[in-house]
């Protein structure tokens, strides 16, 4: 059995629990208060950061990218079942740099700043860089988000999806950011309609289910978040 450290609404969370169930792999789930720094987390992972993946006779594995690696390379899908990293090269390339895209990108500019001042800092003390959200971040996160949900329609209209013919780690990892902020209420949807179909398809997959059905305590998701036609 694998365990997860994790936040519910941490993005680069969520991108390996999408993976994770689009592959049918159990996890136990741990919650991680990561800004307490505590030691034993510390020596898991000396960078203090989430996700982390622990499985038996391996060390931990830490952050999104290298536990999605670290998925592609050791599990065996069944027959029939179409890989999220595809097979041809020039393929890959274009996989790995959407998924990077939103893991590194989006999440610096948009759904990281969001779900820290709105989520996380209401847990931290004031020493852990809590306190009151920041007002500056919020905006220009909010700014942000309209460039990027640009770009996501711009491919879903030239693409099947996002990086291609078929799902990939790309279409995950997009979702993921945009799962999280949009249970926050904070992604303007009426503004591009082809990445509000894309977005849709991807929410209304099998993996999405256990994502939807989590709720935050004081901080209720917006009222169309589980809606599969919003």
């Amino acid at each position: 059995m694998l365990t997860l450290l994790h936040q519910p609404l941490c993005p680069l969370s969520r991108f390996v629990r999408l993976m994770l169930a689009e592959y049918d792999i159990d996890a136990r789930l741990l919650e991680e208060r990561f800004w307490e720094r505590r030691e034993e987390f510390l020596v898991i992972n000396p960078a203090g950061t989430i996700p982390v993946l622990i499985a038996d006779g391996i060390p931990p594995i830490p952050s999104a990218p290298i536990i999605a690696e670290y998925i592609e390379e050791t599990h065996v899908t069944a027959e029939g079942v179409d890989r999220l990293l595809p097979s041809e090269p020039r393929d890959r390339v274009e996989v790995r740099r959407l998924a990077s895209w939103f893991n590194d990108k989006f999440h610096a500019e948009v759904s990281g700043p969001l779900v820290t001042e709105r989520v996380f800092k209401r847990h931290m003390t004031l020493e852990q860089g809590g306190g009151p959200p920041d007002t500056a971040s919020l905006r220009a996160a909010r700014h942000n988000i309209r460039y990027h949900l640009a770009y996501i329609g711009w491919l879903a209209r030239t693409r099947n999806w996002l990086a291609g013919d078929r799902l990939s780690l790309a279409d995950l990892a997009a979702a993921a950011h945009l799962s999280a902020v949009d249970y926050l209420g904070d992604v303007p949807w009426n503004e591009d309609e082809a990445a509000r179909v894309w977005y849709a398809r991807v929410k209304s997959r099998p993996s999405f289910r256990a994502l939807l059905a989590e709720t935050l305590a004081g901080i209720p998701p917006a009222k169309h978040y589980a809606d599969l036609d919003f």
